[in-house]
């Protein structure tokens, strides 16, 4: 069993935020889970959102960049048509990531699905390069970090995980900054910021122009920032960024680490979750 702020889990490998979609899953694969202990699901905001224009993903030397931009059905139809569906076909606690921008946006969702029966736990997604307070990015700055959390914390009884991006200059205040807030639980990291050209016009390949990378090439720096908030914070940490095998998820652990989740890897192999569970079963 693993013990992730407040969540019991049956083993320590959860999916990203956004690299599974659990209703196709089912219906393609039979599987809406692919052997994750709990399904986190894609970030939620308050209003509908088309997400960003094309192209939104490209392949880059170790990995992945993508510039989806958040697209969802808003939070009235997730709660009322994608969650429940979710809750049918998902036998593992489900952990909702929560997007917004502003304060308000996080406290308004957090509220609304603190009444959620199918809710396990939330995740506050404060590291999307599109999240603003003002001109100040949430997730880049220590008092609106630890203000946004406090706030949440204060109208949700459940678990509340915050994931945190690698592209800061100081995990370790932002981390600190999460569990002073209330955090039960860090979520360490999400894709870095990056770019990649079109080599025979030489501008931006992606519609947005930038993106965050993920894959292998993300791993050392997402494990840099594992064992920085390790050392600074006493709270639950999942590590993500680049794990494929389960002896990728053994390094989260010995980093600090405790659970991991698989990200990128899902889009070439969907089984990949479980293969890393399986691979760390005599842990």
């Amino acid at each position: 069993m693993t013990e992730l702020g407040g969540l019991r889990l049956e083993h320590p490998v959860l999916n990203a935020s956004g690299t599974l979609d659990a209703l196709a899953a089912h219906a393609v694969l039979g599987d809406a889970t692919l052997g994750c202990a709990a399904h986190v699901t894609k970030t939620i905001t308050p209003e509908p959102r088309a997400g960003n224009a094309a192209p939104r993903i490209a392949e880059v030397p170790g990995g992945m960049i993508n510039s989806i931009g958040l697209p969802g059905p808003g939070l009235v139809r997730f709660c009322s048509e994608v969650l429940p569906a979710t809750a049918a076909v998902v036998d593992v606690p489900i952990v909702v990531s929560v997007g917004g921008f502003s304060h308000d946006d996080y406290v308004a969702q957090a509220e609304r699905l603190d009444a959620e029966p199918h809710v396990a736990a939330l995740e506050l997604n404060l590291s999307c390069p599109n999240v603003k307070s003002g001109c100040i990015s949430i997730g880049t700055d220590r008092r609106e970090t630890e203000a946004v959390t406090e706030q949440v914390r204060a109208r949700t009884s459940k678990p509340l995980l915050v994931k945190l991006s690698p592209s800061v200059a100081d995990v370790a205040e932002l981390a600190r900054a999460a569990e002073a807030g209330g955090a039960d639980a860090l979520t360490l990291t999400k894709t870095a910021r990056g770019m990649v050209l079109n080599r025979w016009t030489g501008t931006p390949l992606l519609g947005a122009g930038t993106g965050g990378v993920s894959g292998p090439a993300l791993r050392p720096q997402a494990l840099a920032a594992v064992a920085t908030a390790r050392a600074a914070v006493a709270i639950a940490i999942v590590g993500l960024g680049g794990i494929e095998t389960a002896d990728d998820a053994r390094d989260y652990l010995a980093a600090g680490a405790t659970a991991v989740a698989v990200g990128t890897a899902i889009f070439r192999d969907p089984r990949a979750p479980r293969r890393v569970r399986d691979g760390l079963s005599g842990i």
